[in-house]
């Protein structure tokens, strides 16, 4: 996949019914374009996983519970099973604002570098040193905490975007489900036995600008009544995978 990542940019999320996602599907259809990869899709939407990494006493989810105005999450993220790059993400969160690192990284060589290898450009797809340096920040903060994988997170994204930049980008996901990981399994086919639903039916809706908030999308809030909420797919699986252990014992 082409990388078109809006690497510093406000994110704002809302919690919506189906029916109301066609609507402001159609709404925002008027600004931006169905992204390359949606638009010859079923329901313009692909698939997206990630396998959340964290430490033993789960820093990153406790961080994002106490409300940490600076933390980051460590995952990796890739669209097809069994072929193409693995992208080695950093999402941050400073105050208001999320910067994303990430460094595309050939598949055969993802174990090398989560059981101690040094990142090289022979890991990379793009072999940058930008490139490196995203993924020599990725391995330092998963040694730095002592990452192992924790939860695997998939769902359909159907996404919106300007042709020409990035300056704005809308995204419906839908059909989230979590189910956690053995430590030290970093096998990326992994198969969904007994998956856990994060959100039901519900749709999470994101907009994204990297620099003023677009009119339009200030209108579009105010026309479909929307209300920020939180919706953080690793935290909330998470809980949503604790809460199945209790009543299921």
């Amino acid at each position: 996949m082409i990388d078109k990542i809006q690497r510093q940019r406000f994110e704002l999320k809302y919690r919506i019914s189906e029916s109301k996602a066609l609507q402001i599907r159609q709404f925002v259809q008027t600004y931006l374009e169905c992204d390359l990869y949606g638009q010859t899709q079923p329901n313009l939407s692909y698939r997206v996983n990630s396998l959340y990494l964290d430490s033993p006493n789960l820093k990153t989810y406790r961080d994002t519970i106490n409300g940490d105005r600076n933390r980051f999450k460590l995952r990796l993220r890739y669209y097809n099973v069994n072929e193409g790059p693995v992208y080695f993400e950093i999402k941050r969160r400073h105050n208001k604002v999320i910067r994303k690192e990430r460094a595309s990284v050939q598949r055969e060589l993802v174990d090398d570098l989560l059981n101690g290898g040094v990142p090289t450009h022979n890991h990379l797809v793009q072999k940058t040193p930008g490139q490196l340096q995203s993924l020599s920040n990725f391995i330092y903060l998963y040694n730095m905490i002592g990452a192992s994988p924790k939860v695997q997170v998939t769902y359909l994204r159907e996404a919106y975007e300007r042709p020409n930049d990035n300056s704005a980008r809308v995204t419906f996901d839908r059909n989230v489900q979590t189910c956690s990981r053995l430590k030290n399994s970093y096998g990326l086919d992994v198969r969904y036995d007994n998956p856990v639903s994060v959100f039901g039916n519900t749709v999470i809706l994101e907009l994204k600008f990297t620099d003023r908030f677009p009119h339009w999308m200030q209108e579009l809030i105010q026309v479909f009544h929307l209300r920020q909420q939180s919706a953080a797919k690793y935290v909330d699986g998470i809980i949503r995978i604790k809460n199945k252990r209790l009543t299921t014992t």
